[in-house]
C-alpha cells in the first residue's frame, strides 16, 4: 500500500449530514490544499505582515521580519555545520523563540525538526532519540547536566547548540542581568565536546541553500505518540500535513485575522500546539504570547490584561486551563479588561463538560468549543462551531477537506457502519465502533513501523483512512460521541466498561472534583472496574460512601468494583487525565504482570 494518495484533492460531498445543522455560515465547506512547504506558508505571511510583532516572550517582542531574518541565519548555519535534507533536528526547549525559530530553520533546509518533552526523563530522552536518530541536538543549558549528559554517548547526536532561556530576551533589560546575577533564570554548563551557541550561530550571514521537497512525502516534523498504550512511536507528518492543517485551522478561526494573539502556554513539542498555537497563528497573521511554562492563573490574566491584544485572543488548551478560569473568584472585578477578550477558545485532549463551558464563558465573557484530534491527524480533526450555536457533548464537526465514518471497531475490511451520508440509518449509541478519518492531515506513516502503519491506516474506495483507536457512534445530525480508546475498554464479566462514561458520571457527585478510571486485573471477572477519585476540598466523602453512591447511579456492570481517594489524579503537560500512570502501578496489576517498567507489552 502506497503511504499517501498523491491524486487526493481531498474534497467532501456537500450532501454529508454535520454540513447540514451546526456548520459555521462563515466557514466554506470544502477549501483547496496548496502543496507548499511550510516555509512557503511563513514568506507568504511574511510578505504581508512583515513589520507586525508574531511572537512576544520574556517581556520581549518580535516582529515577523526579524523572525524570518533569524529563521534564515540560522538555517544557514545548520547548512554550514553539515545539516541536510533528511537529516534530524533535535530540540530538547521549552516554550522559547529558540524552539520556533529552530523549527523553522530546522525544516527550511529539508531537515526534519523533533521537539524533546523538558519533562522527560534521560531514559525517556534516549529512547527517543533511539527512534528519530537526530543529527544534531539543541538544548536548553539548564536542562543539559540532569538529563541530557547521562546519555548522550549513548546517541546518534554528533553536534550541540546550547542556548539560554533567556538569550534573544533583550526586553527584560536589566532585569535580564539581574535574574541570571540572582539565579533566577536557569542556566547550567553544557560540557559536550566542540558545543556550538545559538546565538554565535545567529551571527551567520543568512544564503540559504535552495533545497526541493516533495510536500507529500517528505517529513517536517517526527511528533512522538502519547504512548498510552505502550512504547511512544514516531508520527510521521509531512510538510503537506502541517500545512493543510494549518490552513484548516485558519479556516474555521474565521480566515486571516492578522494582529489576533494567540495563547502559547501548550508545549510546541506536542502535536497539539505544534499546529493551533505556532503554525496556525501564523497562518492566520497573528503573534504567539509565549510561556516557558505554565504560568499561574492569576500571572496568565495579568499578562493577558499587559498585553495589548485589539483583535481578541485565541487560547487552545485542556479542559482544566478553562476549568481554572472558570473557577477563578473575582475575575470581573479584578481583571475587567480580561472580559471578551478570550474571543476563540478550542478545549482539546479530553471532553469539554457543560458546567465548565458554561462557567468560563459566564466568568471570562469568552467563546469556547470542543475540538478532537490526535496525533497521527497533525493533529486536528474537528471543533465545534465558534460563531454560533453549537452542540456539547459531542467532537464537533470534522474540519473542511476531512470526513469521518464508524466502522467495526475489530473488522475494517467488512465496511463503515455509517459515513454521514444523507441516506444512512445506523446512527445512535446502538452502532457503536471505531472512529476513523479521511483527510489532508492525516500522517504518512509511523517511523520505521510498517506493520503500525498497516493496521492504523487502511484503504476503503481509494482513499486513506486513519483508524483512530477512538469508540463512539454518529448522531443523525453527522456528529460523533466518543465513548474511549479502543485499547482502554474494560471486559466485565462480557460487558464492555467504557473508562471516560465511568469518569463522567462519578464526577457528577458534587464532591468528586476530578476521576480516573481502568481495569484491573479479576480471577473470576477477568477485569473489575477500579476508580481513582480526587475530592473537593470540602467532600468528606470515603471508598464506601463513593461505591453507595454509585450502587444507586450506575448500572451494575459499570460500578467501580474498588475505589482510591488519592490527592490528585495524574495528568500529563496538555492536561490529558493518565489513567495508565494509575492503572500500571495499582498492587493487583503489578502481582499479575511485574513491575511497571516490564508491562510495556502487556497493555
Amino acid at each position: 500500500m502506497s503511504p499517501i494518495k498523491k491524486d487526493d484533492d481531498y474534497q467532501v460531498s456537500e450532501d454529508k449530514r454535520w454540513f447540514k445543522k451546526w456548520w459555521p455560515e462563515n466557514v466554506p465547506k470544502n477549501i483547496d490544499f496548496p502543496e507548499m512547504t511550510i516555509n512557503d506558508m511563513l514568506d507568504e505571511t511574511v510578505s504581508k505582515y512583515g513589520d507586525q510583532n508574531c511572537l512576544w516572550f520574556l517581556e520581549t517582542w518580535m516582529t515577523y521580519n526579524e523572525f524570518q531574518d533569524k529563521v534564515k541565519r540560522f538555517a544557514t548555519a545548520l547548512h554550514e555545520l553539515g545539516v541536510r535534507k533528511g537529516d534530524v533536528v533535535a530540540m530538547h526547549l521549552p516554550n522559547s523563540f529558540q524552539y520556533i525559530i529552530g523549527y523553522y530553520a530546522i525544516t527550511r533546509i529539508g531537515a526534519i525538526a523533533s521537539g524533546i518533552n523538558p519533562t522527560y526523563q534521560p531514559m525517556e530522552i534516549l529512547h527517543q532519540l533511539d527512534i528519530i536518530k537526530p543529527k544534531v541536538l539543541i538544548v536548553l543549558d539548564a536542562l543539559y547536566e540532569p538529563y541530557i549528559q547521562p546519555i548522550i554517548e549513548k546517541s546518534s547526536v554528533e553536534k550541540v547548540i546550547s542556548t539560554n532561556v533567556a538569550d534573544l530576551a533583550d526586553g527584560l533589560g536589566f532585569k535580564r542581568v539581574l535574574g541570571k546575577l540572582l539565579g533566577k533564570i536557569p542556566k547550567g554548563d553544557v560540557d559536550f565536546p566542540g558545543t556550538l551557541e545559538f546565538m554565535d550561530l545567529l551571527e551567520t550571514e543568512p544564503k540559504v541553500p535552495s533545497v526541493q521537497i516533495d510536500v507529500k512525502t517528505h517529513p517536517v516534523t517526527y511528533i512522538m505518540t502519547g504512548g498510552t498504550t505502550g512504547l511512544p512511536k514516531g508520527a510521521v507528518l509531512t510538510h503537506f500535513n502541517a500545512v493543510s492543517n494549518a490552513i484548516q485551522c485558519k479556516t474555521w478561526l474565521g480566515g486571516e485575522q492578522p494582529g489576533i494573539g494567540s495563547v502559547g502556554v501548550l508545549p510546541l513539542f506536542h502535536s497539539f500546539a505544534h499546529t493551533v498555537v505556532m503554525n496556525s497563528t501564523f497562518a492566520l497573521g497573528g503573534w504567539i504570547m509565549l510561556f516557558a511554562k505554565p504560568p499561574s492563573t492569576e500571572e496568565l490574566l495579568e499578562t493577558i490584561v499587559e498585553l495589548p491584544a485589539p483583535e481578541g485572543l485565541i487560547y487552545a488548551g485542556a479542559e482544566v486551563l478553562f476549568k481554572r478560569l472558570a473557577d477563578f473568584e473575582g475575575i470581573k472585578e479584578k481583571f475587567p479588561q480580561v472580559m471578551g477578550k478570550l474571543k476563540l477558545c478550542v478545549s482539546g485532549a479530553g471532553p469539554l463538560h457543560r458546567p465548565v463551558r458554561d462557567a468560563f464563558v459566564e466568568n471570562t465573557g469568552g467563546r469556547i468549543v470542543e475540538g478532537y484530534g490526535l496525533t497521527e491527524s497533525t493533529p486536528v480533526v474537528s471543533a465545534g462551531n465558534l460563531f454560533g450555536e453549537s452542540p456539547i457533548g459531542v467532537i464537533g464537526m470534522p474540519f473542511p477537506g476531512t470526513e469521518w465514518g464508524i466502522w467495526p471497531a475489530d473488522d475494517f475490511e467488512a465496511g463503515p457502519i455509517c459515513m454521514g451520508d444523507s441516506d444512512d440509518t445506523n446512527f445512535g449509541e446502538e452502532n457503536t465502533g471505531e472512529l476513523c478519518v479521511h483527510g489532508p492531515q492525516v500522517m504518512l506513516e509511523y517511523l520505521n513501523k510498517p506493520e503500525a502503519t498497516e493496521e492504523t491506516i487502511r484503504e476503503y474506495k481509494d482513499a486513506l483512512w486513519l483508524l483512530t483507536g477512538d469508540i463512539g457512534f454518529m448522531n443523525e445530525d453527522g456528529t460523533v460521541e466518543l465513548r474511549d480508546r479502543k485499547k482502554q475498554l474494560i471486559k466485565y464479566k462480557g460487558y464492555s466498561v467504557y473508562p471516560k462514561e465511568v469518569e463522567e458520571l462519578l464526577m457528577k457527585h458534587e464532591g468528586i472534583s476530578e476521576a480516573a478510571v481502568a481495569g484491573i486485573p479479576h480471577d473470576e471477572w477477568g477485569e473489575a472496574v477500579k476508580a481513582w477519585v480526587e475530592l473537593r476540598p470540602d467532600s468528606d466523602l470515603t471508598p464506601e460512601k463513593i461505591k453507595a453512591w454509585a450502587e444507586k447511579n450506575m448500572t451494575h456492570y459499570k460500578r467501580p468494583y474498588e475505589v482510591e481517594i488519592i490527592d490528585e489524579v495524574p495528568k500529563n503537560l496538555i492536561g490529558k487525565v493518565q489513567r495508565r500512570i494509575l492503572q500500571v502501578n495499582d498492587p493487583k496489576f503489578i502481582e499479575k504482570f511485574g513491575e511497571p517498567e516490564k508491562q510495556d507489552k502487556v497493555i
